[in-house]
């Protein structure tokens, strides 16, 4: 597989919490808190509606972690 052949998995999520390197959001879908690493965290607010797209990958810790390739606010939450 080429590392250019991976698709990445898209998130709908509201910001719950603010941290200087990561997000707590809640996936609109399922409800779940999930942390979110990036390092735009400072650019959100609580209460913000974003879209994340990561790479699919997702610990099994609680929350879940992900890391965020792009993350951009939301319309439409």
């Amino acid at each position: 597989m080429n590392s250019c052949d991976h698709e990445l998995v898209s998130m709908k999520a509201c910001v719950k919490q603010v941290c200087p390197c990561h997000l707590v959001v809640c996936d609109l879908c399922n409800n779940q808190e999930v942390l979110v690493h990036t390092d735009k965290a400072c650019c959100f607010r609580v209460g913000d509606c974003v879209c994340i797209e990561y790479n699919g990958a997702m610990t099994m810790s609680l929350p879940p972690h992900i890391t965020a390739e792009e993350i951009c606010c939301a319309t439409g939450c």
